[in-house]
């Protein structure tokens, strides 16, 4: 995590953990929090604390799948108050363009150093389907404006910020969706506006992702941009085969779905499953680091890092060692029936 008031280092954009482990060439490891539907912080502590030593950077979502929550910005300040370095999601779902650096502002200058811009889910999918979305600018137009504040020390109207954030950009991409063939296309465009970093959305079909990699390798963008491919632990099989066949743009092989529906016990298989793809992308030409988003089961993130072996961590969180689980974090492993996976954490 990077001090509020420092500037980065010699070639570093930003100097934050996140941007220092891509750069020293050491495989990357990333968690991420969901913050929840009320105004409190405990989830994001609690979370936060069991990753802490154990991840480089947590992203903070930004009101995930169309839903209310408590803010991104908010949640990801709390970190930094923590001594944890927080990834700040920004969507275009909800925002102009005066908000959004606006709020790019607020965070760095509460020490967030790393931004992942992205679109955001359709707001007909959550909890508020009649609210208008912004999109005043879309995914690799906010991308462009973080890096003229960065890069140029301007606003995007071209007037001149004083002592203007300087971040690590990120962005996302999705290796599944149609058509196929485009997926490299856009991620080079996105290279082209000026992300650092790219998370890809989750990987639950490791042959489809293989082939992307193939494409993204012929256009050498692995050479511009550090990938880290997202890694989601699915609760149970059946949360697979409804991600199989009810969610557009998501692609889930069967091998995934059978492996878990025949494991004697589906959450140890998912986490088991989710260690293994961590160590094939490990062996991946390209692949810079590893994404691991446990959607609505962030508790088991420690179980999955230390399992793969992803410890110690080289920069994260001023150095420290990883923080003890508390009993909370334990009573939920205990109520998923992981508690065993790793007998010396339970």
């Amino acid at each position: 995590m990077t001090e509020a008031n420092s500037k980065p280092e010699g070639n570093l954009k930003s100097g934050s953990a996140l941007e220092r482990t891509y750069v020293s060439g050491q495989f990357v490891c990333t968690g991420e929090v969901g913050p929840p539907k009320e105004s409190s912080f405990h989830h994001v502590e609690m979370y936060g604390n069991g990753m802490k030593g154990r991840v480089d950077a947590i992203n903070l979502t930004d009101n995930q799948t169309a839903v209310t929550r408590l803010s991104s910005w908010a949640a990801a300040v709390k970190l930094v108050m923590m001594g944890l370095e927080p990834n700040l999601q920004m969507v275009c779902r909800d925002r102009n363009r005066l908000a959004m650096q606006s709020d790019l502002l607020g965070a760095y200058a509460h020490g967030v150093r790393n931004v992942l811009c992205l679109s955001g889910d359709h707001q007909a999918f959550g909890n508020h389907p009649g609210c208008k979305g912004v999109y005043d600018v879309d995914s690799i137009q906010l991308i462009g404006m973080v890096k003229k504040l960065r890069d140029e020390g301007c606003f995007e109207c071209g007037e001149e910020c004083k002592n203007n954030p300087k971040f690590f950009i990120g962005c996302v991409e999705n290796p599944f969706g149609d058509p196929f063939e485009f997926r490299a296309v856009r991620l080079e465009k996105k290279i082209e506006a000026g992300a650092d970093f790219v998370q890809t959305q989750c990987i639950l079909d490791m042959e489809r992702f293989e082939r992307f990699m193939e494409m993204v390798r012929e256009r050498g963008l692995h050479k511009r941009i550090y990938i880290s491919p997202g890694l989601m632990p699915v609760k149970s099989p059946k949360m697979a085969r409804y991600m199989q066949h009810g969610v557009p743009g998501m692609l889930v092989s069967e091998e995934f779905c059978q492996y878990l529906e025949t494991a004697p016990n589906g959450k140890i298989g998912a986490l088991d499953l989710t260690v293994d793809y961590v160590k094939r992308c490990q062996q991946m030409e390209g692949v810079a680091g590893v994404h691991i988003m446990a959607v609505a089961w962030e508790e088991v993130v420690p179980l999955v890092v230390q399992k793969a072996g992803l410890l110690p961590r080289p920069f994260a969180a001023f150095h420290d060692n990883p923080a003890p689980i508390s009993d909370e974090i334990k009573a939920l492993w205990k109520k998923s029936g992981v508690d065993n996976y790793i007998p010396e954490l339970a």
